[in-house]
């Protein structure tokens, strides 16, 4: 990826496509500005083929403090791209995204971050994070965050941290359903890589095709999401990774994945 952000830095090591928002004077905080970058480099990374998982991570000590409210006081840095969409928009592509997302947590995730790890498929957190929802001192409610939030939380628990303003640890907020796994410092690279490996040892259009079935059926009943999946398994079965994954299967040997 060659494209250059003010607010992002991308890189891509084989099929791991690495994001990290880079704002780190203001604790990664996201405005318009990163929130129109992140769209451009979901977008980029979807069609690149080569890319098999996306890490979303913070540079320096912070994962992202929130909004930045500097820029939603109307002090707003204005996209050197055309507006692709805001934060709704980012939370939306981010839940359905066709490729794993893994939030690398590497510091605290407040606010509008905690909604970026909420969105994210995977979320790996270092134990010292802090992850929460402080909008409410001052003056101000997590609104979009409480969608993404409200699929992994019970609500009681979702509720009694947006009202008090509550910051949980790394543990806790594993044991709300936020993240997935809580791991040293030291050890949160070795963690996201072992989970990368094991993604891009997945076929990837059946991982495609999984996630979109999750998303799409993410809001229906019982009686609307089985027929739906069962188109959706026939889709999977006429591919030629199934048909190659059933036949490895037979014949005791790793499958040989294409991507069709």
């Amino acid at each position: 990826m060659s494209e250059k952000y003010e607010r992002l830095e991308v890189a891509k090591d084989g099929g791991a496509l690495t994001i990290t928002l880079a704002y780190p004077e203001r604790r990664n905080a996201i405005g318009p500005l990163m929130t129109n970058e992140l769209l451009y480099a979901l977008e980029a990374a979807r069609a690149d083929a080569e890319v098999r998982v996306v890490v979303l991570t913070g540079k320096g000590k912070a994962f992202c403090a929130g909004g930045d409210f500097a820029q939603m006081s109307g002090s707003a840095d204005a996209p050197a791209r055309p507006h692709k969409g805001d934060y709704a928009d980012l939370l939306r592509e981010l839940v359905r995204f066709d490729k794993p997302v893994i939030a690398r947590v590497n510091g605290h995730a407040m606010g509008g971050g905690l909604g970026l790890v909420a969105a994210s498929t995977f979320a790996v957190a270092s134990a010292d994070a802090l992850l929460g929802t402080p909008e409410i001192d001052v003056g101000l409610f997590p609104m979009m965050i409480m969608a993404v939030l409200s699929r992994l939380m019970p609500r009681r628990r979702l509720v009694e941290m947006m009202l008090l303003g509550q910051k949980l640890t790394a543990e806790d907020a594993r044991a709300a359903g936020i993240v997935g796994r809580v791991v040293a410092l030291a050890d949160l690279d070795a963690a996201v890589a072992e989970l990368v490996t094991a993604l891009s040892a997945k076929s990837p259009i059946t991982t495609r095709l999984g996630l979109r079935a999750i998303a799409d059926t993410e809001e229906l009943d019982l009686d609307r999401a089985l027929p739906l999946l069962r188109d959706r398994l026939g889709e999977c079965l006429a591919t030629d990774d199934a048909r190659e994954g059933l036949m490895a299967f037979l014949e005791k040997r790793p499958p040989k994945w294409t991507g069709r």
